[in-house]
């Protein structure tokens, strides 16, 4: 599994705020290059996103659904992205003592070929991506703060 995390001055509202628009998703999320569709409870348990990754023209239809959701603190998604594989995704809020927010992501792939890779290449390929998910996930959350 990797981890990474990011402390922001965005309040844990702001960064859920931003979580909960599905519509925002290829905006913070690396890799996801336009939204298809969102259901109408995201981000509840069950919930689906259609949206598609890669460079045009080169695009995979990807859904992402959501397996446990905790408004303002935790959620937790299923992304598939065949042929490259599926993952499970973990988002942790904390509020941060200075009224900011600690996210912390956590992603592992579950199936599909990525999974033949080492650990140490799964990481170096990973970190990066979602070092990057989360600094533009504070971004945009920092804009919705006060």
């Amino acid at each position: 599994m990797v981890e990474v995390r990011r402390r922001t001055r965005a309040t844990v509202g702001a960064v859920w705020a931003v979580l909960a628009d599905g519509w925002s998703y290829p905006l913070w999320v690396v890799g996801a290059a336009r939204m298809r569709a969102v259901s109408t409870d995201w981000p509840a348990p069950g919930a689906r996103l259609l949206h598609s990754l890669g460079l045009w023209p080169a695009l995979i239809d990807d859904t992402t659904h959501v397996l446990d959701s905790r408004p303002g603190s935790e959620l937790r998604l299923r992304g598939r992205g065949w042929p490259t594989g599926e993952v499970q995704v973990h988002l942790l809020l904390e509020q941060a003592p200075d009224g900011g927010c600690e996210i912390t992501m956590r992603e592992e792939i579950t199936a599909g070929p990525g999974r033949l890779l080492i650990r140490p290449v799964r990481y170096a390929l990973m970190a990066p991506r979602n070092v990057e998910s989360l600094r533009r996930l504070a971004y945009l959350a920092e804009r919705r703060s006060p």
